[in-house]
């Protein structure tokens, strides 16, 4: 197999090129003729304009999956994947430190259609199955969560899915296709929001859904229903990013390591989570697992810190939600991504407003180092 850098480059691309364009055109169209009665219509709600199918293929190479979907963004890709998994009646068990979103959904949308879920606190087989009820279908996991960077035993959980017969579902948009190839190791779908790294320019908002054949026709025939559609615009710029995907990614680990460094020497932050420091705790798995620690670090400043003068003195990083981008992003996941997650549960995560998310971009190791380190100088006073 060609490597991932040869494969986000070539994989798709039409064979001939349409018109002899080395990049592929943009079809902005809604609708095609339909001269064979017999023919699946062409129309863009079903996702197979000439840009979705190229955009598929390149996808279902990436992730090493027999098929690919992209919808209109992350939380389509979620929610589409699991109401085709899940019937009323059905319980899925997960993690409890996931994306805030995709806890508001397992808490406000599934119910509705009587789906339960159980949260696990406990990474271990032993938790797994003491939370697997009969009508359990589906088992959960981000490959680094969100936003405690925490890396889950991912191979375990594979192994805990076939043995119990369950669907193994992740969210590997923190580990990207450059870091983790969640196909190999167990998972049977593999979702992300392509808003994040795969999309990498803060400019488009899209989803990913990989996998089999059967279950990704389910999925097709959801997101169909729901119109959870992308653009054909959005196809376009997500497939130019793809090109780029390693070089990025790859660059952005290293920066991200540089900079969980400098942090974790630093008297005005208390604690650096990233699975790059022999000090996480899932250092030793990281390291095994992943082929980057990836270009999220979360930290916490100490008490004698004032957040908002920290804040009030960044240059570079930007003070806005969302990860993944070539700019360098700092949120507080209090604010944002876990605004809608109950206080308590924040509380007991550790999401206070002392605690810190940056999704590292493209910019000099160097230059964001002596940025976030001045910051912390002037919150202290």
């Amino acid at each position: 197999m060609p490597t991932l850098d040869t494969r986000s480059v070539h994989a798709g691309e039409p064979d001939p090129r349409v018109e002899g364009a080395v990049t592929l055109p943009i079809f902005q169209t809604a609708t095609y003729t339909h001269d064979d009665p017999e023919a699946s219509p062409r129309y863009v709600r079903y996702n197979n304009s000439p840009n979705h199918e190229a955009l598929h293929d390149k996808l279902s190479s990436l992730t090493q999956t027999e098929s690919a979907l992209v919808t209109a963004s992350g939380m389509a890709a979620i929610s589409s994947a699991l109401l085709s998994l899940l019937d009323a009646g059905d319980h899925l068990v997960a993690p409890r430190t996931l994306y805030g979103g995709t806890l508001d959904l397992f808490d406000d949308l599934l119910p509705r259609f009587e789906i339960d879920h159980t949260l696990v606190a406990d990474d271990s087989p032993d938790a797994w199955a003491a939370a697997v009820q009969p009508n359990t279908t589906v088992l959960y996991a981000e490959s680094i969560t969100n936003p405690l960077l925490e890396v889950p035993d991912l191979e375990a959980m594979g192994r805990f899915a076939e043995t119990h017969d369950l669907v193994a579902v992740i969210d590997n948009t923190f580990g990207s296709p450059v870091n983790l190839c969640p196909a190999t190791i167990g998972f049977d779908v593999v979702l992300h929001s392509a808003t994040k790294y795969l999309g990498g320019h803060s400019d488009l908002a899209a989803g990913v859904v990989a996998g089999p054949n059967d279950l990704l026709d389910d999925v097709r025939h959801t997101t169909k229903l729901l119109g959870g559609m992308l653009d054909p615009h959005a196809c376009f710029l997500l497939h130019r990013s793809l090109k780029t995907l390693g070089v990025r990614v790859r660059q952005q680990n290293e920066t991200a390591q540089a900079v969980a460094e400098a942090l974790a020497s630093h008297n005005g932050v208390d604690r650096v989570r990233y699975p790059g420091l022999p000090s996480h705790p899932d250092h030793g798995r990281a390291q095994s697992l992943l082929d980057g620690s990836g270009g999220m670090v979360s930290f916490e400043l100490v008490p004698e810190a004032t957040v908002d003068a920290f804040f009030d003195a960044l240059s570079l990083p930007i003070r806005a939600p969302s990860l993944g981008g070539v700019e360098t992003l700092i949120p507080q996941p209090i604010h944002t991504s876990h605004k809608n997650v109950d206080p308590a549960v924040r509380e007991e995560l550790g999401i206070t407003e002392r605690f810190v998310r940056l999704s590292v971009g493209l910019e000099g190791a160097t230059d964001l180092v002596n940025d976030l380190t001045a910051a912390l100088d002037t919150s202290l006073g």
